[in-house]
């Protein structure tokens, strides 16, 4: 049937077919990554119309208002990308979003940049449609953050070091030494792909040739370079971004397994759209699997041996510490998997497949934006978020409002529940920044000085209990400050949704006598540990 296809195709595969033709010219994997970006983008704009942005989104964007070497919480590159994007663009949610599913894109040209050095044609496409049908890159990317970050950075680095490892030139070397510096500011879990590429490297054929060279050296010296001044951030500012980390490492050798397993099958079933598929493309030729490993080239080994340390370096440390490990720390890596497996044939894949799986691709996005977006708008209207996301705006604007109406000055300055408080930040017309609660700034070394003489609005939903005891600790600390409880509504498209209770402290300026003492935040997190 490929065979009939191929020598005379219907009439509807011919714009395909004259698409799949421009791969090599240049024009069709643009064509297709751009339509990837637009179509999804229009889908979060449908799907979240009366729900705001993913709190990680709020996050990254608060953490990157003002250029610093690092934060308290994440590494520094989603802080980055936030903030150099909001420069050109209005801070609106569609904008966060385009920002989103760009960062998505991206990974797929780098992850393209990759298959270019194992194939031709369109099976450069293949990979990319593969990828397509797994949650990576739509569900995973929206929450912009510092696990989807690296979906574009991870396949960059990727394609520099095997560039590297095979030319040995200064510059490809930079480049690699460059973009894992750039993957660890990232996120640091990062650290399993630089120890992946050092592992492939040692275990590839023409080791000795590698590092003999001058390429291994430059990249390490770049890399360290490059990472410099986020190493000294850590070095004077008490690595809080390393505590956070280690607050994933607290379990016992039967969490770790469960972990394990946890991790696999979350991995497994991510791929388990594209196995299918990629299973009916091969047919019976899967059974050459053994012969085409066997000859496999230098360069996909050297991908292999990449691949395999991305998976089992977290698994060993998980099951040596007692790490976290949810699966969706690994998602930037599948890529690494569709390349071996399409690029490693040692057969033709027929155009026919191709066209079969573009259509395929096509018809799932279609269906998503124009039947799952609005299905999925219309009921979180009525039920909402766990996170109430579709309830951010009107709290920030009332609070603001009543902010001003009790101080008569903009609001500079937000805290309470976290989500609460950024999309405060973002929403607020005012645009305060985010004051992390008084324990947190101590556990993460932040400045308190002048804290409550600055003034603060703390924000909670009615129902979140540990959020309203920080109210209750914090408010008898002060010298005037007021409590008021207001009713919000969500809103999709004109039609009323659900609605929920917020409860705001206000603490004007100048209204503590002092800074709150060390002892007292200490006091209500032992607090906090024994209601807990």
């Amino acid at each position: 049937m490929a065979a009939r296809s191929e020598r005379s195709p219907a009439r509807w595969r011919r714009p395909f077919l004259h698409w799949l033709d421009g791969v090599e010219t240049g024009w069709a994997v643009p064509l297709l990554l751009v339509a990837f970006v637009a179509i999804w983008t229009l889908y979060l704009v449908i799907a979240y119309a009366g729900g705001g942005l993913h709190p990680d989104t709020l996050e990254a964007w608060s953490l990157g208002r003002h250029f610093a070497w690092g934060s308290y919480k994440h590494p520094p590159l989603i802080g980055w990308t936030t903030e150099v994007w909001t420069s050109v663009f209005p801070l609106r949610d569609w904008s966060l979003q385009l920002m989103a599913m760009t960062n998505a894109g991206l990974a797929l040209f780098f992850v393209d940049r990759v298959s270019r050095l194992f194939t031709t044609g369109h099976k450069r496409i293949l990979v990319l449609l593969l990828l397509m049908l797994t949650p990576a890159y739509q569900f995973h990317a929206q929450r912009f953050n510092a696990n989807s970050v690296l979906l574009a950075v991870w396949p960059l680095a990727t394609w520099c070091f095997l560039r590297a490892f095979e030319t040995r030139s200064a510059f490809w070397s930079a480049a690699a030494g460059c973009s894992t510096a750039l993957a660890m500011v990232g996120k640091y879990y990062s650290v399993f792909l630089v120890a992946s590429f050092a592992l492939a490297a040692l275990a590839h054929p023409v080791r000795r040739a590698y590092f003999t060279s001058a390429s291994p050296w430059i990249s390490t010296a770049t890399g360290l370079a490059v990472l410099s001044p986020h190493l000294y951030w850590l070095l004077t500012t008490g690595a809080s971004t390393f505590t956070y980390a280690l607050t994933h490492a607290n379990g016992d050798a039967m969490s770790a397994l469960a972990e394990v397993r946890s991790f696999l099958l979350g991995l497994a079933a991510a791929m388990s759209v594209a196995a299918v598929l990629w299973v009916l493309i091969a047919g019976t030729r899967l059974k050459q699997l053994p012969a085409d490993f066997a000859a496999m080239s230098p360069g996909l080994r050297l991908l292999f041996y990449v691949a395999v340390g991305t998976v089992v370096l977290p698994v060993l440390t998980s099951l040596a510490i007692g790490t976290d490990l949810p699966s969706l720390w690994a998602l930037q890596g599948l890529f690494l998997v569709v390349v071996l497996i399409v690029c490693g044939t040692g057969y033709p894949i027929e155009r026919f497949y191709t066209v079969n799986l573009s259509v395929t691709v096509a018809a799932v996005a279609l269906a998503a934006v124009l039947i799952a977006a609005p299905i999925h708008a219309v009921h979180r209207n009525t039920h909402g978020y766990e996170e109430g996301r579709n309830l951010y705006a009107q709290a920030a604007t009332e609070a603001t409002r009543q902010w001003r109406e009790f101080t008569g000055q903009p609001l500079g300055a937000v805290g309470g529940d976290d989500a609460l408080a950024f999309a405060t930040a973002f929403y607020s017309p005012d645009h305060p920044h985010y004051t992390p609660r008084f324990d947190d700034q101590y556990t993460w070394g932040l400045s308190r000085k002048d804290t409550l003489h600055r003034g603060l609005a703390a924000l909670c939903f009615k129902g979140q209990d540990y959020c309203i005891r920080w109210m209750d600790w914090l408010e008898p600390r002060t010298s005037r400050s007021v409590r008021r409880e207001f009713t919000v509504q969500a809103s999709l498209w004109g039609r009323p949704g659900l609605s929920r209770e917020v409860v705001v402290l206000m603490v004007p300026p100048g209204s503590a006598e002092t800074t709150v003492p060390q002892s007292s935040a200490d006091d209500f997190s032992a607090s906090k540990r024994t209601t807990e």
